[in-house]
């Protein structure tokens, strides 16, 4: 587990910018999977999706209604061990224009579903782990600090999904998750299960699964404005 942990030090070091110390009412870290199941139907509901998401006026809302007016994001996009791609580093988002600019860059940069060259695996655990140490990298006050993960398969490559889970939840940090609606060949058994049961944890913890492909942004700006609200929804809502 050390070897395994000094080379996730070491591929977040070259793959993100230092954070920009802000306080902020949440901090979110969206880990959207880019693993071979991932096409390009798919990719541009995740990317597209979130872009959207950020931009909704209930969205901007809630942000305004905090303490502090603002929220952090950073977005990234993983599959197997060591693939791990940032779209967006550590931002602040206080108002419509800073909304306006995420989204466009998550828009543009973000993951196509051309095909995944190398370790094209889904390890959520290495996600997670991830997540993790760019929450320790921002150096702002954050009132709560999510995981938002974004996938379509369960946990097969890298370490047990458990460990991270756990190590994150100790933490402190809450793990949400948003399962994609779309069959995915291999992945026998309902992802809303496995994630409610497997992957999900800390206060407030919930899966989002969308009722169709074209719900996705519906559903992941539904859980945005949970998250930023810090209200407290069922365990797994669709």
């Amino acid at each position: 587990m050390g070897a395994f942990l000094a080379r996730l030090s070491a591929v977040l070091a070259v793959s993100t910018s230092p954070a920009h110390a802000t306080n902020v009412d949440t901090a979110i870290v969206f880990a959207v999977d880019v693993s071979a199941s991932i096409d390009a139907a798919t990719a541009d509901m995740q990317r597209q999706g979130h872009a959207d998401a950020l931009m909704a006026p209930e969205v901007i809302a809630a942000i305004a209604r905090g303490t502090f007016g603002c929220i952090a994001i950073t977005y990234f996009e993983w599959a197997g061990p060591g693939h791990v791609r940032t779209v967006l580093p550590w931002t602040s988002i206080c108002n419509p224009g800073d909304a306006q600019a995420a989204a466009t860059i998550i828009s543009r940069d973000g993951d196509s579903g051309r095909g995944c060259l190398r370790n094209c695996s889904t390890s959520i655990s290495f996600a997670i782990d991830l997540s993790r140490m760019l929450f320790e990298q921002y150096s702002g006050h954050a009132g709560r600090r999510v995981i938002d993960i974004s996938a379509n398969g369960t946990n097969n490559d890298g370490l047990p999904v458990a460990l991270s889970r756990l190590r994150a939840i100790r933490n402190g940090y809450t793990i949400n998750a948003i399962a994609m609606p779309a069959f995915t060949r291999g992945v026998a058994r309902d992802l809303t299960d496995y994630f409610a049961e497997n992957v999900i944890g800390g206060p407030g913890a919930f899966v989002v699964s969308p009722d169709s492909v074209g719900d996705y942004a519906d559903a992941l700006r539904r859980k945005l404005v949970v998250e930023i609200s810090w209200s407290m929804p069922d365990r797994s809502t669709r």
